[in-house]
């Protein structure tokens, strides 16, 4: 199944097992993946519908590219659907998913390291740090405040886009993804303390570069 094929089927698919999975509070996403290893397609849908938007999100803050980041996406699902006969749920899905993504999000970073990122900030976009949407039109934020926001998320993106590989990566998946110590650790392949060390040194390194801004 290529790409275009997997994501048109998904995208038509609506199952009835799907909206059973949906209900059932007891299925776990290992649960639902090994599903998808018996056969079930619209597990594999419910799968896509539940993580597409995090890992483009995921994607875009390490590719900085719209169309690159649906496209690595993509691509995560269709190695998941390829990798579904030897899945063994031994770790938790997300962690497996992450992997992928990381190991695709890397591969992509150094091959493209040259090239220029997009720069985009919509009016609608959450601040980088407290997660809150400026609304210039209902008045509350004035232009002058958006423009010092915008500057403000733009050299928070800047300074984590240079944070070295590992650091950056644990960044985006404890800050943006709201992943724990012990998944970071998993997807990374390092220790808990490895791990909390590393994104201390992350976190510390921000601090000092952006200062100005806090």
């Amino acid at each position: 199944m290529d790409r275009g094929v997997l994501m048109a089927t998904v995208a038509s698919r609506a199952g009835a097992l799907t909206a059973a999975i949906l209900s059932a509070e007891g299925y776990t996403d290992a649960e639902v993946m090994l599903r998808v290893k018996a056969g079930d397609e619209s597990a594999f849908d419910y799968l896509v519908q539940k993580y597409r938007r995090p890992l483009v999100s995921f994607m875009y803050r390490m590719a900085r590219n719209t169309a690159a980041a649906e496209d690595l996406a993509q691509e995560v699902f269709l190695r998941v659907y390829r990798s579904r006969q030897t899945y063994e749920a031994s770790a938790k899905f997300t962690t497996w998913l992450y992997r992928i993504a990381t190991n695709l999000a890397v591969n992509h970073a150094r091959d493209t390291r040259h090239e220029r990122p997009e720069v985009t900030v919509s009016l609608d976009e959450p601040d980088e740090e407290s997660g809150a949407t400026p609304d210039v039109a209902d008045g509350k934020v004035s232009a002058e405040e958006f423009l010092v926001r915008r500057e403000r998320m733009l050299a928070i993106r800047a300074k984590v886009e240079g944070l070295p590989e590992r650091q950056k990566l644990a960044v985006i998946m404890h800050k943006y993804q709201q992943m724990d110590y012990k998944q970071i650790a998993e997807v990374l392949k390092l220790s808990e303390s490895a791990t909390k060390s590393l994104l201390f040194r992350a976190y510390e390194t921000l601090r000092e570069q952006l200062k100005e801004f806090v």
